[in-house]
């Protein structure tokens, strides 16, 4: 549906004032919105993965693997590893 002149200009009006405080702060839209290079989506994955794994191991192996010294800290160590990839995930387009 078409629209109408008014909203046109409204609109026009909004997205130059947008510009205007963007251009204050100090912020580019559009430098902002460049995608992730495919290595930084490998590693968010990967440390998810691999936290998952350690834990699961660490269960299946009844406590003896991955670091059989550390014993109920392998669990935080998993979740640690697994924590940083969901952080990784904050940045992520």
């Amino acid at each position: 549906m078409p629209e109408s002149r008014s909203r046109k200009s409204a609109k026009n009006r909004s997205d130059a004032a947008r510009g205007e405080r963007s251009a204050q702060l100090g912020y580019d839209a559009e430098a902002e919105a460049e995608p992730l290079p495919t290595w930084y989506k490998a590693i968010m994955f990967g440390l998810m993965i691999v936290g998952l794994l350690w834990i699961c191991l660490y269960y299946i192996s009844q406590g003896a693997l991955p670091v059989q010294p550390l014993g109920g800290w392998n669990i935080v160590v998993g979740f640690g590893i697994a924590i940083i990839g969901f952080l990784m995930t904050t940045r992520w387009r």
